[in-house]
């Protein structure tokens, strides 16, 4: 005969769940179960995912409560962002609160898809708490994966420019890159562009080698210059360092030069910006030094700050 806990679920269960396991409200007080929000549970010997608590707080809270945010995006596959709290959404003035939990509330909801917000909603909230070079890096994701496209972003945000985070996304719309492969790519052309460098093409061939199809993460096409982001995957897969040699020997061959950039490079922005410079240089550019100034260091600061009052005055004017 089957025992009450057999008939639980594996992961998280309401306490209804668990009266019709046979499992009463006084053995749910025990230490074989933790409790995670109002009237849902899971076994303590139950090791918690994300996942896991996402769907713990689906449990938790009323059927027209909606992914939205970074955790509607994270749940596409995105390893980045914080993931407390959970981000949700609901269309009216319903008032809840718990650990772990943002209830956002709005007017009416924004289209659904797959039972949560659709990706460009989710992307507008992001916007109002992340950071400018956190919404490149995210949008540019969301666009190379296809679960975004710019039309849609522009068309929701326009169509709803009450919406939180509408002025944000339109603001940040311009800087993304579907042509971008990863995050630290698009940190890359973050940190270059709001110095005032010239914007990168993204992942593009180049025409002078022959021998094979080389693909740049960043073309300055005018002057001929490459830059690579080598991360720490490029020098532990064996196979695509070997690959990585044999693309920067070529080249090298073919007279054109590169910067390469890495995690530690990024951790001194700066300092990698000057060197790109003087590469650009060295191949003809008499455009404008960097300029480390208000622009620069709103990429490292608040989106929202970023477009100002005075800039949603204007677009609402």
């Amino acid at each position: 005969m089957d025992s009450p806990l057999s008939r639980l679920p594996v992961g998280p269960f309401t306490r209804s769940q668990a009266l019709e396991a046979g499992i009463t409200s006084r053995m749910l007080q025990g230490r074989g179960f933790v409790r995670l929000f109002p009237r849902v549970w899971r076994r303590a010997d139950y090791e918690m995912t994300d996942a896991g608590w996402v769907s713990a707080a689906r449990l938790a809270l009323p059927a027209h409560a909606h992914l939205t945010g970074i955790t509607r995006i994270q749940e596409l596959g995105l390893d980045y962002g914080p993931r407390r709290p959970l981000h949700f959404v609901v269309a009216g003035d319903l008032h809840l609160a718990f650990d772990g939990v943002f209830l956002h509330r709005t007017k009416a909801l924004a289209p659904l898809t797959d039972d949560d917000v659709c990706v460009e909603a989710a992307f507008m909230s992001y916007c109002v708490q992340a950071r400018v070079i956190d919404a490149i890096k995210v949008g540019d994701w969301l666009l190379h994966h296809e679960h975004m496209s710019l039309h849609r972003l522009e068309e929701l945000a326009v169509g709803h420019p009450w919406r939180d985070g509408a002025y944000e996304a339109l603001w940040v719309l311009e800087h993304l890159d579907p042509d971008s492969w990863s995050l630290k790519e698009s940190e890359s052309r973050g940190v270059l562009v709001f110095a005032g460098l010239p914007r990168p093409e993204c992942n593009k061939e180049l025409p002078e080698i022959v021998e094979r199809a080389v693909v740049a993460d960043m073309l300055f096409r005018k002057y001929g210059l490459v830059v690579e982001y080598e991360g720490i995957p490029h020098q532990a897969d064996r196979d695509q360092y070997t690959k990585d040699l044999g693309r920067y020997a070529l080249m090298r061959a073919a007279g054109t030069p590169y910067v390469q950039v890495t995690d530690e490079k990024l951790q001194r922005p700066r300092k990698f910006v000057n060197e790109v410079h003087v590469a650009l240089v060295a191949r003809g550019y008499d455009g404008p030094a960097p300029f480390f100034g208000e622009r620069w260091r709103s990429l490292f600061g608040s989106l929202r700050a970023a477009v100002g009052e005075r800039d949603r005055a204007r677009r609402t004017g």
